[in-house]
């Protein structure tokens, strides 16, 4: 199906879209490393600016609209956050969009805070904003982990269906893959069949070379000298190489604040190449910027692989999208 994208970044959710077999028709992202990282990898068709400044007549019709709307506001490492953080709002240009060029679905993917930031009355109202624009909604928190990624990584996707679609065209979430090794001998089979268990981080990058070896000719393999340490705080915890992954971290800006999570052996920090791993970016995906934006944009992205099974999904409507043309 036909595509839009907006707060694009690198492009790891487009990427899994693009290889569930959907096209992406329009992007946009105000990030120049994030863009640039996209037209080098995925095309010309992501474009460069604030959300605020493009009209929506400008942009080419779509099936679905996709987007991580920015997230730092909903954040539970950000103990300052608000439902008054203008960085909350720009979900609000996600929903101008979606009014204007009415999609049959739409899916947004947000950090768990989104649930709590107001004792849940933000996520109410983000429900009732794409309710009155027209659209049945939904919302799931998941592990990202429970698909098949090497990462413990808890995100929310907010899914919407036209209201003029029947009931059986509403966007339906994958099915978990994978599970928590403790607890498989306590689930049965799901739709698809036996689940395996997680992927833990050192199998992930079992065959990944040190930095600068003469075999290393893998792109963006390099990593941030900032001390290893064993302390119960985020970005400074041991990594466990028998368990998926921490959460790879988006902290700070292009010009520094990144805190890279620790490699399974505990010797340093993740390359960038290995975080895009643990983030399921084909090995010959490049990032363009200075170091810490390129961790910062790995950081920011949807883990493909996780992305792509969105897709599948919407493949399963696509008889009600021709249907519409």
């Amino acid at each position: 199906m036909r595509i839009i994208s907006l707060f694009s970044g690198a492009g790891g959710l487009d990427l899994g879209l693009i290889q569930a077999g959907h096209h992406i028709v329009w992007a946009n992202d105000n990030d120049t490393d994030a863009v640039a990282s996209y037209k080098l990898n995925l095309g010309e068709h992501i474009f460069f600016g604030d959300i605020e400044s493009f009209k929506t007549n400008n942009v080419p019709y779509a099936d679905v609209i996709v987007g991580g709307f920015p997230c730092q506001g909903f954040s539970q490492a950000n103990l300052l956050r608000s439902p008054e953080d203008n960085r909350n709002k720009l979900y609000r240009h996600f929903i101008r969009f979606i009014e204007a060029k009415k999609p049959l679905w739409f899916l947004a993917e947000n950090v768990r805070g989104i649930l709590s930031l107001g004792r849940g009355s933000a996520i109410k109202k983000i429900e009732l904003d794409f309710s009155r624009v027209g659209y049945r909604v939904k919302y799931q928190l998941f592990n990202m982990a429970d698909y098949g990624v090497p990462q413990n990584r808890w995100r929310v996707i907010i899914a919407g269906t036209r209201k003029d679609l029947p009931a059986n065209a509403d966007y339906q979430y994958p099915e978990p893959t994978h599970c928590d090794p403790l607890k498989l001998q306590k689930i049965q089979k799901n739709r698809e069949g036996v689940l395996l268990p997680w992927i833990n981080c050192s199998e992930a990058l079992k065959d990944v070379p040190e930095p600068g070896e003469s075999s290393d000719n893998l792109p963006n393999h390099i990593y941030s000298k900032y001390k290893v340490t064993d302390r119960n705080f985020t970005g400074h915890r041991m990594t466990d190489p028998n368990k998926p992954s921490p959460t790879i971290l988006a902290r700070g800006n292009g010009g520094g604040g990144v805190c890279a999570i620790q490699h399974p052996q505990n010797h340093r920090r993740m390359t960038i190449r290995e975080a895009a791993i643990i983030q399921t970016f084909p090995r010959d995906f490049r990032f363009s910027g200075k170091m810490n934006s390129c961790y910062r944009q790995v950081g920011n992205a949807v883990p493909v692989l996780f992305a792509r099974l969105l897709g599948d999904q919407l493949l399963k409507l696509e008889k009600f999208a021709k249907a519409q043309k």
